[in-house]
């Protein structure tokens, strides 16, 4: 019987004298191993411990501490889920359970709805189950066995799962203690193994097998971490994100709405279009710096353009159609500015020295979500994108790639974002040009970024289907992960739409296209940095920078004084000179984030001074107004080094 070699982590290689399972790959390593472990890695798959291996092979053994632990832990937890609900509730039928981002869920028919009290009951089942530390063992079964099987049970949801399987696939059912369930794997060894980082959250709607026309299902979400730590961590981290909900700030602070008339656009109000536009100034200025020229281009494109470009039959069902007179053409709102882009590079005669030509736009684009993905202002349909073009050399793309990444990381920091991750996506499955041109592209973005010191993670199958692109994922205050810009070698649609400038051999060439973000939606990026900053934005993004407010009436000139003083300053600012009490003023305006409120009354009026109150603090500045004023002025000024307004003093 031939040997068996297994390749760790570490390189070193263990043979062993015949075929081998997991479990005892883990033992042979030692006893603390195989008590910790969950199951194994084989050549990049995770499987259950009992899993032989008879050929050479590289493994992994997962732990409570690797990295896809959580993805066991979960679906143990959904297993161990149905078999609570089916133990307190019997004649219920389980159908579908996966685990998922942040947890797992599981899919029932019950004629009962559950209730929050239900919810209470079936997590303490569930620990009792979890305690009970019942063996979780894989079997094969006869498919028409497991069939007859689950129908007997009344298990009709299963049976239809067990006909639809290829007929070549076996049939794996996995048993802990007296309960089992049709299921591919893989598990843990046993219902212990989920221990006790887990709660349930909610109960929702879902219709068997996502579709409409079928029967609607009861699904019980619950969320899973390694222990209670994580859990508790995960649930500040849920209570955080529901005091920060864009949604609400924005109509505390009265930046914005959405409404039905208007399903996925946003009414901006007076405040939120400041912060928009504020926003978009600071980019500008940091893209005049960078060399980038400004364009626009239409919204409403001939359909033969989308066509040309792969767009319509990538993206059609995602794009809005509007058809022309006579019906004689059918013309496609831009859901995207490259092709139009494109259009404007081609319309004259380049030159090698003309690139690299960096071509931006905030440009307005359209797209068809899904009225269930709609939220606030983080997914929309109407959206403006902070996009530009980089027209350049295959040579020319280290350079400008390096060039990006600077301004880039440099427009996060200003914004406040420190921890950034960076991620290559690679080829996807579907996707245009050959192999060879996907291994130039996706050879050159790597020896950017190392060329730019910048540690990243590849990610196979998740680039565009016209080139791979570099992502950069940043991390709020919560700890929650957003990706926002992205940088994408494209040389696939200056061949597609017929691009060239003329070389210095005078003969023409294709450009290499970078399609490049910083902020991606501004509408997206306004709603996270809103609940990055709980809505206490830094001074020079707040729509209103100060509030002048009086104690008595009979400061109101003096108020008035100072608020023009300051706004010739450069100073967004408002007056409250209500016949209201100081702390209600102050209570007010903390509600609505204003971050400083500068307050006169009779002896700041006659002394010509001002106390200034900033937000989330208790204590106040006495100033004299001269210095004050530029003190504000020089705090409010834009991180893009735009020019200071001339001070008064």
């Amino acid at each position: 019987m031939p040997s068996v070699a297994i390749t760790l982590p570490d390189g070193s290689v263990r043979e062993f004298d015949g075929p081998v399972t997991g479990a005892q790959i883990a033992a042979s390593i030692g006893p603390r191993l195989a008590k910790d472990a969950l199951a194994v890695k084989i050549d990049g798959t995770v499987r259950d411990l009992t899993t032989t291996l008879t050929t050479n092979a590289k493994v992994e053994i997962v732990t409570r501490s690797h990295a896809d632990a959580l993805e066991v832990i979960r679906h143990d937890a959904a297993h161990v889920l149905a078999e609570a609900v089916q133990e307190l509730y019997p004649g219920t039928q389980v159908t579908i359970g996966p685990s998922i981002a942040n947890g797992f869920y599981y899919d029932f028919a019950r004629a009962e709805p559950f209730t929050p009290a239900d919810l209470e009951k079936i997590e303490a089942k569930m620990r009792e189950i979890v305690a009970r530390d019942a063996a979780i063992v894989r079997e094969e079964w006869d498919r028409d066995e497991a069939i007859a099987w689950f129908k007997a049970k009344g298990e009709h949801y299963k049976a239809e799962l067990i006909e639809a399987i290829p007929g070549g696939e076996a049939i794996s059912v996995y048993r802990q203690g007296e309960w089992l369930d049709l299921c591919r794997g893989p598990h843990a060894p046993s219902t212990g193994k989920v221990g006790t980082g887990f709660k349930l959250m909610k109960v929702a709607g879902a219709y068997w097998r996502g579709d409409s026309r079928n029967a609607m299902l009861q699904r019980i979400y619950g969320t899973a971490w390694r222990d209670e730590k994580e859990l508790k961590a995960y649930l500040h981290q849920i209570e955080e994100a529901e005091k920060r909900d864009h949604r609400r700030l924005g109509r505390e602070m009265d930046l914005f709405h959405v409404q039905e008339e208007a399903v996925g656009s946003v009414f901006w109000h007076p405040k939120g279009w400041t912060l928009y536009r504020t926003l978009e100034t600071y980019i500008r200025t940091k893209l005049e710096g960078a060399d980038y020229v400004e364009v626009k281009t239409p919204q409403l494109i001939d359909s033969s353009l989308f066509k040309a470009s792969g767009h319509w039959d990538m993206y059609g069902d995602n794009m809005f159609k509007v058809e022309a007179d006579q019906g004689e053409k059918i013309l496609g709102v831009k859901p995207m500015n490259c092709p139009g882009h494109a259009q404007i590079f081609k319309h004259s005669l380049r030159s090698y020295r003309d690139l690299p030509l960096r071509m931006a736009e905030f440009g307005a684009c359209h797209r068809n979500e899904p009225s269930g993905a709609l939220h606030g202002i983080m997914r929309v349909r109407a959206f403006t994108q902070d996009d530009a073009h980089i027209f350049c050399t295959a040579d020319q793309v280290p350079e400008e790639a390096a060039n990006y990444f600077k301004l880039q990381l440099g427009v996060y920091r200003d914004l406040g974002f420190e921890q950034i991750a960076v991620k290559l996506a690679l080829r996807p499955d579907v996707r245009a040009g050959d192999d060879a041109t996907w291994d130039r592209a996706e050879e050159a973005l790597r020896t950017a970024l190392r060329a730019a010191g910048l540690d990243f993670e590849e990610l196979p199958n998740e680039g565009a289907f016209y080139g791979p692109k570099v992502e950069f994922h940043l991390t709020d205050a919560i700890g929650r992960t957003w990706q926002c810009g992205t940088l994408q070698y494209d040389a696939i649609l200056p061949e597609r739409l017929d691009i060239t400038y003329i070389g210095e051999d005078s003969a023409r060439h294709r450009p290499v296209m970078l399609h490049r973000a910083i902020l991606g939606s501004l509408e997206r990026f306004i709603g996270m940095l809103i609940e990055h900053y709980a809505g206490k934005l830094p001074l020079w993004l707040a729509p209103v920078q100060a509030v002048v407010a009086t104690i008595t009436n009979e400061a109101d000139g003096y108020a008035a004084e100072v608020a023009a003083t300051l706004r010739k300053a450069g100073v967004r600012v408002e007056t409250d000179t209500r016949n209201e009490k100081i702390n209600l003023k102050v209570r007010e305006h903390s509600l609505k984030k204003v971050p400083i409120l500068v307050v006169v009354g009779r002896r700041e009026s006659e002394e010509r001074t001002v106390a200034l109150r900033f937000l989330g603090g208790k204590d106040q500045e006495v100033l004299a107004l001269d210095a004050a004023v530029n003190k504000l002025a020089t705090e409010a000024r834009s991180p893009a080094g735009d020019r200071a307004p001339d001070l008064p003093f």
